[in-house]
């Protein structure tokens, strides 16, 4: 039986790139955007989780960075849940998609933390 992995290159071919380029065109200049974790909390086991997610989810908006973020993202910001068994509970994660010169500001504000 023939194989066509290998360990130098991965399976059929070269290995693949983690290097991702997000390019979006705004007011007819292109900007590079990166979508961006910007806030993550945990819940416990619960019945609705996107129900008891909505205070946490409301204080951050309503936060300093929270109102910054809403303001400066190029869309608005997106959240996802993940079940995490290790603790019986969910993790969820607020993801935002900002521009080059707003992800540095960010990245120094709150990020440096």
């Amino acid at each position: 039986m023939a194989s066509n992995w290998r360990a130098d290159r991965g399976y059929l071919g070269e290995h693949p790139t983690t290097a991702t380029h997000d390019y979006m065109v705004i007011d007819d200049r292109a900007y590079r955007i990166h979508k961006v974790v910007v806030h993550t909390f945990m819940l416990g086991d619960v019945d609705d989780p996107e129900l008891y997610a909505a205070e946490p989810l409301i204080n951050w908006q309503n936060s300093e960075m929270g109102k910054w973020v809403m303001k400066h993202a190029v869309e608005t910001p997106e959240w996802h849940k993940h079940l995490d068994q290790s603790v019986y509970g969910y993790r969820f994660a607020i993801v935002a998609k900002l521009k080059d010169k707003d992800y540095t500001f960010w990245t120094l504000k709150w990020n440096s933390r």
